[in-house]
């Protein structure tokens, strides 16, 4: 059947969905059964199409050990049957199963993609929250006798500073300050 207006006779095609036959200037071709559709009856499951699980992949996920077991080509079996099959082989291992946590104390934060940051300082996981190195127990970072930390790096080192100034042992400025016994000369 061909498609178009009078005036475009081979412009567009007829939806080949049985109960469609819709003029399509932009039609679909499935990729699967190679017929002509429109953009309603382009899917597989709307038009139904015979070859839709040609060339394509089925698994069951194992709710023990969340790993994905491949169904295709096991025409003859049950998933139920595969999935027991599973569980008695050595491959279950419900260990497999728990999710990597933040390793802070008391945090229970299950580390993610999104969620999850490496510290530089001591190569540890940690959730977003704990990604410092003042906020984890970073094996790095040394408590100094101030009560404040150092560290190998000084800007992990900076807001334990409290503002004293990195050059003087007295904690003020570099220039130590005038004193009862020495001479102060002001210059106008």
């Amino acid at each position: 059947m061909g498609g178009g207006t009078e005036a475009f006779p081979d412009l567009g095609r007829h939806c080949q969905h049985a109960d469609c036959n819709q003029l399509d200037f932009l039609p679909f071709i499935c990729d699967r059964c190679q017929k002509v559709f429109c953009l309603e009856h382009r899917s597989y499951k709307s038009h139904e199409c015979p070859k839709s699980d040609h060339g394509s992949r089925k698994v069951t996920i194992c709710e023990i050990c969340s790993t994905a077991i491949e169904t295709t080509g096991k025409y003859g079996e049950d998933e139920k049957a595969i999935l027991e099959k599973h569980e008695r082989s050595k491959d279950c291992d419900p260990s497999k199963k728990k999710k990597p946590k933040c390793p802070v104390k008391r945090c229970k934060e299950v580390l993610t993609f999104s969620n999850t940051a490496a510290c530089k300082s001591c190569h540890v996981k940690v959730c977003l929250k704990h990604r410092f190195p003042a906020d984890h127990a970073c094996r790095r970072l040394i408590a100094s006798p101030n009560g404040g930390f150092s560290s190998i790096k000084p800007l992990v080192a900076l807001p334990a500073r409290k503002g004293v100034d990195c050059g003087s042992k007295n904690g003020g400025s570099l220039v130590s300050p005038p004193t009862s016994s020495s001479k102060s000369v002001e210059a106008y």
